[in-house]
Formats: C-alpha cells, structure tokens, sequence
C-alpha cells in the first residue's frame, strides 16, 4: 500500500492544482453556464426560475439565431476551403525547393503573429463597399487594374458577405497550414519516393499512393484545428464590421444578448457552441486515441 503511494503519490500531488483549477474554472463554468441557460434571466429583474429546455427551444426556432448559424456555415465552408488550398499549395512549393525558402516561410507565417483585431481594422479599410469614384481600398485597387466590374460591397451583402470575411481569416491562417503540411512533406522519407519511382510510378500514382495517405493525418489535424477556430471567430468580425445582422454569427449574438442583460439566451448560444465544437473535436479525439492502440 505505502509502495503504491509513492509511486502515484507525487505525481498526483504535482497535477492536483491544475487538476483543481481545470475543474472549477473550465468544468465547473460550463456547468454554471448550463444552469443558467435553463432559466428565466431575460433582465437583471428576472428572478432565474427553472425553464428547462425552453430558451433552446426559442433559440432553435428563431430566424435571427438560425440565420447566424447559416453564416457561420458559409463562414466556416469559405475560411475552411481557403486555409487547407492555399496552405497545401505554399508547402508543396516549398518542398520543391526554392532559393531563400526562410524568407518565404517567414512571409507566410508572418499574419499568424498579427492579431485578428490588428488585422481586423485593416482589412475593414481593404473591404470597404463604395464603388465608383469613392471606391477606396479592394474596390479601388480593382478599378485602377481596369477590373470595376469585380466591383462589389463586399460584407454589406447579406450571407455571402460572410464569405468576403473568411479573406482575413484565410489571409492569416493559410500560413499555419503551410507549417503543418510542410512538417508532413519533410517527414516522409525520400527512400518511399525512390522507390515508388523505381517501381514506375508517375508523379500523380506517387502523390496519390504514397504522399497522400501519409499527409492523411497531418490533413485530418488541420482540418479540425481550423473548423474549431472558425467556430470562435468573434475578435475579427467586430473588429471588421462591429455587431450587424449581415455578418452576425452565433458568437457576436451571444454578446449582443450578453450585453443586453439576457444572461439565459446567452448562456443557451454559448451551449449550442460547445455542443456544435464537441461534434468536431470529439470524433477526432476518439480517431486518434484508436490509432495510437493500433500503433502500440
């Protein structure tokens, strides 16, 4: 017994604060945050009685909550598609071999150490909708390369404005991507090359035989990494376009309802959140956890 507890002993006794502090902060808010989703607090007045699941009932019914779910669809489709093209695309050219490829790593890489609030006021001056004569920043630039007719108003257009704000998320992921593909392409062995090579393989049957399937998880990462990122975006979206209906997701209507005083419809999106990142984060984990059995 006293052998057993030296050997789980300290480490218990080192984890136990993180332990602790992973409970109360993180398991024990989200639980608050349930709780208070099934009440009645629509104002500082209210008294917080038990509804049950009845805001998510109204929330899952509403047209406003509804389309902001399909924003962060569009969202999440354009900023997903852009992130893993342009990331692969930069990487394979990288690993083909280029003169001064620091300086391009460091050019791609560079957006990720900009903030999405910094970004944000850039890209809002970028995106600005007035055409013609008032035409300034994206819209400007199109109209001097004789382009007017790629004119457009950009995140003024309901829904697919959404798309037109996946740009600086794109803008400044796709380098982060690059990274992880990068890391995959450099680990595979030249000998698996040489050998497919040998074997009489052509570029497309060594790429679709033996690159791909060993970028496969590399890939599968990324790709739950950059889904669960679009799912926050908050910081961008007000920085570009503040709290509007054009461009509203689920995480700007939790703030507007937060700061409206409706701590239940805001806790309800805020569970609706968790639930939706769960349904892309959870499935990964279980992957992964098979793999390593497999593996071992």
């Amino acid at each position: 017994m006293r052998k057993g507890i030296r050997n789980w002993g300290p480490p218990v006794l080192l984890l136990a604060p993180s332990l602790v502090l992973v409970a109360i902060f993180v398991y024990g808010l989200i639980f608050a945050n349930i709780q208070t989703s099934m009440t009645d607090r629509h104002s500082l007045a209210s008294e917080g009685a038990f509804v049950g699941f009845q805001n998510y009932v109204a929330l899952l019914t509403e047209g406003r909550f509804l389309h902001s779910l399909l924003n962060l669809v569009v969202f999440t489709v354009v900023f997903i598609a852009g992130t893993m093209i342009f990331g692969f695309i930069w990487a394979w050219l990288l690993d083909k071999g280029v003169n001064a490829e620091g300086v391009f790593r460091s050019v791609y890489l560079f957006p990720m150490a900009v903030s999405f609030v910094a970004s944000g006021v850039v890209w809002r001056w970028l995106l600005n909708s007035a055409e013609g004569d008032r035409a300034s920043g994206l819209n400007r630039m199109l109209q001097t390369f004789g382009l007017d007719f790629l004119q457009n108003s950009w995140w003024n257009e309901p829904i697919w404005g959404m798309a037109a704000i996946a740009m600086p998320a794109i803008w400044q992921l796709s380098g982060y991507i690059m990274a992880l593909f990068l890391a995959g392409f450099r680990g595979i062995p030249d000998e698996l090359r040489e050998a497919a090579r040998m074997d009489g393989a052509s570029e497309w049957k060594l790429y679709r035989h033996v690159i791909f399937p060993q970028l496969s998880p590399i890939a599968l990462s990324a790709l739950i990494i950059v889904s669960h990122m679009s799912l926050k975006v908050f910081d961008l979206i007000m920085a570009v376009t503040k709290a509007i209906y054009q461009t509203e997701v689920p995480a700007t209507y939790m703030w507007v309802a937060l700061t409206s005083n409706d701590y239940a419809k805001a806790s309800a999106i805020a569970t609706v959140l968790l639930i939706i990142a769960s349904l892309f984060i959870i499935p990964y984990l279980i992957h992964t956890m098979r793999e390593e059995k497999r593996s071992s």
